[in-house]
């Protein structure tokens, strides 16, 4: 029977052997067989073993396995032991990393979450020995067949590779981690898609030109963009929209995202109206378009292949823009529509970063009509918004402080973000021939400069005046000229705005808007999880 006494006594005569000490084999089999003890003696067995594994490396294997046993232990204090003791045995001899790294992988699907923080440090540590062993270790576990243990295997990838030092996965390791990632993406959930793609961009052979184009590939694939699209089809839906949220910030002047540009632009907006959402309470169609809005600008198209896509853009873009009511008897007969303001500030981006690439889509001699209405949309449209701008920015007006940080003023900060974006780019549209030039910055998007106080900006909303758009019959804009029969007939429009910013409020009332998160992906194949 081991006793703690004798482990002392056996700890001694390997001690006193200092470099001789592997001569003294008896002594260290009777320390390994300690983790068949007690509490105390199983701690102790832990701990002279790793001391004296140098010495032993033909017993290694059993050394190391005598320290698994302790990881799996009813007592959490043994436990701990054992997971910070194992470390130190890579370090007299590397060769032993994958084995420990998968172990310790395994060991992630525990609860306490001081025994989880050790099982971290130690894979960490062992990412300086050898990283590219530890990745096999843990690789070897996602691939394996305990979903848990995968799920957990990725998301620990997830967080510690982007904090280990610069130099610790060189070109190699990096190499590695993206054949293994293209591997796990053959069969994979939504959430493990999210978590490969973010571990890959932490990569650093990744943060180039090249590196980002490799990645656009893997997304493109994922996407199954060679597929037809089926709009009823929920998952389907989830699916392409999680793609196109992974490529979105590798696209540049280098990077394009004319193939995902072409594929929602020719087969998602044609069903539109159909477009199916994951679960309930998701405004899916905003989603959608915000995505294309986001991809929009670098798009790589030429004169020739922007005209289809272009073509869709502009039928939904006029859907979302009513023509000016007709002339009615009473106030009481006038029909008022309910203008979708995020829907048009997204689709009317769209069109205007396309539009650059074939500026004659309005002009051409087959297109006059096309023009002219458009213009009268272009103009009744922005009645609405000047009036609505108006209306936010007295609403705004001499709030400070936490006035400010109200929901309410939250809300109507954004609504006035969403209607000065659409301002901007109608008069650009409503030149004659329309011109497409000015920038603006999305209103979800964060502001590329730093912005004026809310304060300071709401003090000169009442000062500020928008002179109202006037469409004539020759088809040129003239603003000096007005149209009392129109004023008489007009009535504000009221609309919607994303992220439940407000709507347009009158007399007669107004809409509102929302939005919510998506769900999960479909299905994959395998064990259920491919997109």
């Amino acid at each position: 029977m081991v006793t703690v006494e004798q482990l002392y006594h056996k700890f001694g005569v390997l001690a006193d052997a200092k470099d001789k000490a592997g001569e003294h084999e008896e002594e260290f089999l009777y320390i390994i067989s300690a983790v068949k003890g007690g509490p105390g003696e199983k701690r102790l067995a832990s701990q002279f073993v790793t001391r004296f594994f140098k010495y032993f490396p033909k017993l290694s294997y059993q050394a190391i396995n005598a320290l698994f046993d302790l990881c799996e232990d009813d007592d959490i204090n043994i436990r701990k032991q054992a997971i910070k003791d194992l470390p130190s045995l890579c370090k007299v001899n590397a060769e032993h990393v994958p084995k420990i790294a998968e172990a310790l992988t395994q060991l992630l699907q525990c609860e306490d979450p001081v025994e989880l923080s050790l099982i971290h440090s130690s894979l960490n540590q062992l990412f300086a020995i050898n990283a590219k062993s530890v990745l096999h270790g843990i690789f070897t576990q996602v691939h394996g067949e305990d979903d848990k243990v995968r799920d957990n295997a990725i998301k620990f990838l997830f967080v510690n590779l982007r904090k280990l030092p610069e130099d610790t996965l060189n070109k190699e390791a990096q190499d590695y981690i993206v054949e293994e990632c293209k591997k796990v993406l053959q069969d994979v959930t939504k959430e493990e898609f999210i978590f490969i793609m973010e571990i890959l961009k932490t990569l650093s052979s990744m943060n180039t030109v090249i590196g980002r184009q490799n990645l656009l590939e893997i997304v493109t694939e994922q996407a199954e963009l060679d597929q037809p699209f089926e709009v009823s089809d929920s998952d389907v839906v989830d699916r392409l929209m999680s793609c196109v949220k992974q490529a979105a910030p590798l696209f540049s002047k280098n990077v394009h995202s004319k193939v995902f540009v072409t594929y929602v632009c020719n087969n998602v907006l044609p069903g539109f109206s159909g477009l199916a959402a994951p679960e309930e309470g998701v405004d899916i169609k905003l989603d959608m378009l915000k995505l294309l809005a986001e991809i929009s600008e670098f798009n790589g198209f030429n004169q020739e292949d922007v005209q289809l896509p272009l073509s869709n853009v502009f039928e939904r873009l006029i859907e979302f823009m009513p023509l000016p009511p007709p002339e009615v008897e009473t106030e009481a007969d006038l029909s008022e529509p309910k203008l979708q303001f995020s829907y048009v500030e997204c689709l009317m981006y769209t069109f205007h970063q396309f539009g650059r690439k074939y500026p004659d889509f309005l002009t051409l001699e087959q297109s006059a009509e096309r023009l002219k209405d458009f213009r009268l949309r272009l103009q009744y449209f922005a009645r609405g918004v000047q009036i609505y701008i108006k209306q936010l920015r007295l609403d705004l007006q001499g709030r400070t402080g936490d006035a400010l940080k109200s929901d309410e003023s939250k809300l109507k900060v954004c609504a006035l973000k969403v209607t000065s974006n659409i301002n901007s780019l109608i008069k650009d549209l409503f030149h004659n021939p329309p011109s497409y030039k000015c920038i603006i910055n999305l209103s979800w998007k964060p502001a590329v400069k730093a912005s004026v106080q809310a304060s300071g900006a709401a003090s000169q909303t009442g000062q500020k005046r928008f002179n109202p758009i006037k469409y004539e019959s020759n088809g040129a804009s003239n603003p000096k000229k007005t149209n009392r029969e129109a004023r008489q007939l007009y009535a504000p429009p009221s609309g919607k705005f994303s992220d439940k910013a407000g709507s347009f409020v009158n007399e007669r009332g107004g809409g509102g808007g929302g939005r919510g998160n998506r769900g999960r992906g479909r299905g994959f194949r395998g064990r259920g999880r491919r997109f």
